[in-house]
């Protein structure tokens, strides 16, 4: 008899996902990921990439990116907490915290890492967290993964932020205050100022997600919280794949 599982479990599972329609087979993406590219053999517009200003394809990116390949070659050849930390990472993140105006930066590969990274490290057990309900799946994996409580208000409304925060926020001993800058499905923006006017009443912090903002909105494409002058205000800003701070918790 065979040591093999057969998992018969998971192909019962991957049966239920076609049945339902939600089984997904991945595209195959022929060449750079650009404005018109080849997909699965045919030539189609592409309305689906991060690429949003064309950086992956940008000549002098590319030219740059070779030249750092000559230099420090195709990795880094370990995480940064052990010795793949280098001189190009903090680079880059002096200058994203001079781009966004911020006292530091620190860089992750990915959104979703930066948001299930950071939120769990800036709040504990006695912490509550506060969510607009409409924010992004990155943002929700994040609050799961931390110790604190958590708790929902109604899309943007601020109505709604302020009874969370009324009938909440004295049982706990930090709360922080998450939304994103621009909302991914619908394009809409936070408003900003009525979440620090509220934060700011009730002693919490205001975290804002801006992967979707840096770039668009803003002097420059700095993002929401420069759109709306509250650099000083907002105490930690996510940008595209970056994690910025005002405020020493990160550093």
């Amino acid at each position: 008899m065979s040591n093999v599982h057969k998992l018969e479990y998971l192909q019962e599972k991957i049966q239920e996902l076609k049945d339902s329609g939600t089984y997904r087979e991945l595209d195959t993406l022929q060449g750079a990921n650009e404005s018109v590219i080849m997909l699965d053999g045919k030539e189609v517009i592409n309305m689906s990439s991060n690429n949003y200003l064309g950086l992956s394809t940008n000549e002098a990116m590319k030219e740059a990116a070779k030249d750092a390949i000559d230099a420090y070659g195709v990795g880094s050849g370990a995480v940064r907490t052990i010795i793949g930390n280098m001189d190009i990472h903090e680079k880059l993140e002096e200058k994203l915290a001079e781009f966004k105006r911020e006292e530091a930066v620190m860089v992750f590969q990915s959104g979703f890492n930066c948001n299930a990274g950071a939120i769990q490290a800036i709040t504990d057990r006695g912490d509550l967290i506060v969510s607009d309900e409409l924010n992004h799946a990155s943002i929700i994996d994040g609050v799961r993964l931390s110790r604190a409580d958590k708790a929902l208000f109604k899309h943007s409304d601020m109505k709604d932020l302020k009874r969370v925060l009324e009938e909440k926020r004295e049982d706990y001993n930090n709360c922080l205050i998450i939304t994103d800058g621009v909302f991914s499905m619908d394009g809409d923006l936070a408003p900003v100022p009525e979440i620090v006017d509220l934060a700011t009443k009730y002693n919490a912090l205001v975290m804002i997600d801006d992967a979707h903002g840096t770039g668009v909105v803003g002097p420059k494409g700095k993002g929401v919280v420069d759109y709306f002058d509250l650099v000083e205000e907002v105490d930690i800003q996510g940008g595209c794949r970056c994690f910025c701070s005002t405020t020493k918790i990160i550093v």
